[in-house]
């Protein structure tokens, strides 16, 4: 049986330890995520999700458990060691684009790609291709301002992807959009994640978005549980 692509064993995080106004964020969170699952994750704003997709996306380590990425241990990893696996091996989306607003739609998907040592043609050729996939090959050239909400959160998740990575991890990836744009958006994330066979946590307060992905749970008093449907 192969590795999960994403494994947490009783990740716990609390901030402010010590304190009186110690806050227990996690409580002991696991999670088995196979190669080409679609999870969803539902929670209450405050509820640790954002935490813990930085734990995951190994941005933030836990007080106490285990990060496993294609059945490496990464939780006492040195920072280098976990950069480069953040590099190569994970895509983030947030819900703001965070698009670098002094460069085209086509630059702002090569540049993680020359960060990740691919030579420019190849990371050119990638990112036009990528652009096509989600219809915005007329749009190469356009720097954010000049893009809708829309338009630039699907070159988000262009960039996302431009390294190939094994693991997307999205906070709120369509919170920031009215609903039609929001399903457009979806529509074209979900094409591309299944296309790559990716493995994807997606945290959204959509409930009827997170119903169409493969699983749905929710972040629940610092754990997480399948929803009750």
């Amino acid at each position: 049986m192969n590795d999960p692509v994403l494994q947490l064993t009783d990740i716990r995080k609390t901030y402010n330890a010590g304190l009186p106004n110690q806050v227990q964020v996690l409580r002991g969170v696991n999670l088995t995520l196979p190669a080409g699952e679609v999870v969803a994750m539902i929670a209450p704003s405050g509820a640790g999700k954002s935490t813990l997709l930085h734990i995951a996306g190994l941005l933030d380590t836990p007080d106490s458990g285990q990060v496993q990425l294609n059945g490496a241990n990464l939780s006492d990893q040195n920072d280098r060691s976990r950069t480069a696996a953040r590099r190569s091996d994970i895509g983030f989306i947030y819900q703001f684009h965070h698009l670098l607003p002094e460069f085209t739609a086509l630059e702002n998907i090569v540049l993680p790609q020359l960060a990740n040592g691919v030579a420019r043609g190849a990371a050119v050729a990638r990112a036009q291709s990528l652009l096509d996939k989600v219809g915005l090959q007329a749009r190469a050239s356009h720097q954010p301002a000049a893009m809708s909400g829309g338009e630039q959160q699907r070159v988000a998740f262009c960039r996302a992807l431009a390294n190939g990575p094994r693991l997307l991890l999205a906070d709120e990836p369509t919170g920031n959009l009215d609903p039609g744009t929001s399903e457009t958006v979806f529509h074209a994330l979900m094409e591309l994640v299944r296309e790559t066979g990716l493995s994807a946590l997606i945290a959204t307060h959509n409930l009827e978005l997170a119903g169409r992905m493969d699983r749905v749970l929710r972040l629940e008093d610092g754990q997480l549980r399948e929803d009750r449907k």
